[in-house]
């Protein structure tokens, strides 16, 4: 296969490499298994035009992505619906969609997995048409990023405390909202403190992330607890993978959900694959069942 690399320089784990010997191992693993591979360093402005120059190349079968959660969301909506497959390079903090196709989080690892890997079809949703492919989250989750994203860091050991100090601080405040949501046509309203639409359920037992990315449904997270023991048991309840043992969380699924906000103010977010993003009063958030190719370690 012929691959294009989109390697986002400022990315979790790239920012500290030594990306020149990197490149190297990467065509070299390739190379051995009958591949070829064009490398492209970018910085993260820089990012979405490489990836959109990668997949209109008529030479690409591949294009790989190397960077984090908001990297891989970014080339996924870029990729789908080509017919070219995507490689994830799990480059990032928590790697999840990386965690959900199987994939080995050791990089070097990451690539002898590509030059033996398949192609597999996986779901992709939605949100008001913006592509996403792990989680569209407003209220506590969006709070924590905002909060984290104004304190600095330079590693991904760095960003991890900066996670666990902007936690805090949410928990210790944690937002309150009225949202309307409706799930296939039947409406429930709530007030929450949190809320997530995951691209497929997550499994159960680990981080929060899908074992079936073809599974052909959204997830519907709706997080009640306000008071901070509660928020403390359902933090603890998501990190180990047990959201349907809380009783503040409630779960849904179904193909298209509809969040309607019934106030907002200018300083709230949500966010979309870890990445901060305007919020609307309306959000349209749909799954595109098996409308990504990506290449994944051989069963």
């Amino acid at each position: 296969m012929r691959f294009i690399a989109v390697l986002n320089r400022g990315g979790g784990t790239l920012r500290t490499m030594d990306l020149d010997a990197f490149e190297s191992r990467m065509r070299d693993r390739l190379g051995e298994a009958g591949h070829t591979v064009e490398v492209r360093t970018v910085e993260g402005r820089d990012l979405m035009d490489a990836l959109r120059e990668a997949v209109a190349a008529p030479e690409a079968d591949v294009v790989l992505a190397g960077g984090g959660d908001g990297t891989i969301s970014a080339a996924a909506s870029v990729v789908m619906d080509t017919g070219k497959a995507l490689a994830v390079l799990p480059a990032g903090t928590m790697n999840l969609f990386a965690r959900s196709l199987g994939m080995p989080l050791d990089l070097d690892s990451a690539l002898a997995a590509f030059a033996t890997g398949e192609i597999r079809e996986v779901d992709v949703a939605t949100a008001n048409g913006r592509p996403f492919v792990h989680q569209y989250s407003v209220g506590l989750h969006a709070k924590l990023v905002k909060i984290r994203d104004q304190m600095k860091f330079s590693s991904r050991l760095g960003k991890m405390r900066a996670s666990v100090r902007a936690a805090f601080a949410t928990l210790i405040r944690p937002p309150s909202m009225v949202v309307s949501i409706d799930i296939d046509g039947a409406e429930i309203i709530v007030r929450a403190s949190g809320i997530g639409v995951t691209n497929n359920l997550f499994g159960e037992g680990h981080l929060p992330y899908a074992d079936h990315p073809d599974g052909g449904t959204l997830g519907v997270y709706v997080t009640t607890a306000r008071r901070l023991p509660q928020l403390l048991s359902a933090l603890a309840h998501m990190l180990v993978g047990r959201w349907n043992r809380n009783a503040h969380v409630e779960i849904h699924t179904g193909k298209e959900v509809v969040l309607k906000f019934n106030r907002l103010h200018r300083r709230h977010r949500c966010v979309i694959d870890g990445e901060l993003s305007p919020i609307e009063h309306e959000t349209a958030i749909r799954i595109h069942p098996k409308s990504l190719r990506v290449l994944v370690p051989h069963a």
